[in-house]
C-alpha cells in the first residue's frame, strides 16, 4: 500500500491489533503514550460508547502529530442487545474469574454484538468509523464456561472471551460481518478508510 510519505502511528497496545495491522504490509510504529482517561457516564448510551473511547484515546495522544504522520486508535466492546427482560449491557474486561463466568453465562446461548470504532487523524483532520459484527454463541455448560476461563485466563478481552481462541473454536455457531473485527480489529475497512484518508 503507498503511504504518499505518511507514517502511521498505532496507538494500541493490542497485540491483536498490532498483527491484524501488521498484515496489511505497512510500516507502522507504535505508541501508546496517552492522557485520556477511558471513562464515560453511565447515562451515555451503550451504542455511543465505542466511538467516544476511541476518538478521546485519538485525542489524549500524548503530543501534537507532525506533517507526516497519521495516528491510528481504536475501540472495541463486546454488547449485548436489549432483551424483553433486560436493559443493553456493554461487557467490558472482566474483574476477576467471578466477573468472565458471569459474562460468558450472559453470552450463552445468545446473540451479541462486537462494535469497534477507528479513528484516523492527522495534523488536519480526523475520520472516525465502527463496524459491527453479530456473533451467535451456543449454549455452553458450566463446565465448558469454567474450563475456558481457568485455562486461558480471558481477563484482558472484552466480554471474557477471544474468538480464536478454544472458546471459539467449541462455542460460537455462527456470525455476520467481519471476523476480524471480533478479533479486535476490522482491517479490511481500516485498509479502506486509510486509502481515502490518504
Amino acid at each position: 500500500m503507498d503511504l504518499h510519505g505518511k507514517h502511521i502511528i498505532l496507538g494500541s497496545g493490542s497485540p491483536r491489533r498490532r498483527e491484524l495491522l501488521k498484515g496489511l504490509d505497512i510500516d507502522f510504529e507504535v505508541d501508546t503514550r496517552n492522557h485520556f482517561e477511558e471513562r464515560f457516564s453511565p447515562d451515555t448510551p451503550y451504542d455511543q460508547v465505542p466511538r467516544l473511547m476511541a476518538e478521546g484515546k485519538s485525542n489524549g495522544f500524548h503530543r501534537p502529530l507532525k506533517e507526516d504522520e497519521i495516528l491510528i486508535t481504536a475501540d472495541t466492546m463486546v454488547i449485548l442487545p436489549a432483551s424483553v427482560d433486560k436493559p443493553g449491557e456493554i461487557l467490558g474486561k472482566p474483574k476477576d474469574r467471578e466477573d468472565a463466568v458471569r459474562m460468558l453465562k450472559d453470552l450463552s446461548g445468545r446473540e451479541h454484538h462486537v462494535t469497534t470504532a477507528v479513528t484516523l487523524r492527522d495534523c488536519h483532520k480526523s475520520h472516525t468509523f465502527e463496524v459491527t459484527t453479530e456473533v451467535w454463541f451456543k449454549a455452553l455448560t458450566d463446565e465448558e464456561i469454567a474450563y475456558y476461563v481457568d485455562t486461558y485466563k480471558p481477563f484482558d478481552k472484552a466480554g471474557a472471551y477471544a474468538i480464536q481462541e478454544w472458546i471459539g473454536h467449541i462455542g460460537i455457531t455462527r456470525i455476520e460481518g467481519s471476523y476480524f473485527n471480533v478479533v479486535g480489529f476490522p482491517v479490511q475497512r481500516v485498509y479502506e478508510a486509510l486509502q481515502h484518508f490518504l
